[in-house]
């Protein structure tokens, strides 16, 4: 019985290709290197309530405001921030974009605050339906959703 053995040549063309196909997948895991299509939704998309005059706000203004560094809209509302729960993709890719931090950092940024008794996280729920109500129900409410939730009662928040 004859044993056929790759050629080195042959050996060597498929572990390439293995291996640009493995960073490849792993590339697209992590969504990293992936298109865009133009008819895919948004990520995130940060929403408001149907009431609040503000049209497009810096990004900077709205981790200032997840991060209660800043408590009233322009017109003298009190923000009112809400989170999705911390497993969420969409909270990964907000708090990564937005607040330029992961979610474990922000998660250790309110431990720190909450020991120094200064103030508390914004509540956390747990579905993207939860989050529209909660922003339809408070006229200074801030949140954010996939670009697939459907909003009722609130308004898409364009960010700068």
């Amino acid at each position: 019985m004859r044993v056929l053995r790759p050629t080195s040549a042959s050996f060597s063309g498929r572990r390439r290709a293995l291996v640009w196909l493995g960073a490849a997948l792993t590339a697209a895991a992590m969504g990293s290197g992936r298109a865009v299509r133009a008819d895919e939704p948004p990520s995130f998309r940060v929403i408001v309530h149907s009431s609040n005059p503000q049209k497009s706000v810096e990004k900077t203004f709205v981790a200032d405001a997840f991060l209660k560094k800043v408590t009233r809209w322009a017109d003298g509302e009190v923000i009112r921030a809400v989170d999705l729960h911390a497993d969420s993709g969409v909270r990964r890719r907000f708090s990564e974009a937005v607040l330029k931090r992961t979610v474990v950092a922000v998660r250790s940024y309110w431990q720190q605050r909450i020991f120094s008794g200064r103030d508390v996280p914004p509540p956390e729920l747990e579905s993207e339906d939860n989050v529209v109500a909660f922003v339809a129900k408070y006229p200074g409410a801030i949140g954010y959703v996939s670009g697939a939730a459907k909003l009722v009662g609130v308004r898409e928040l364009a960010l700068e």
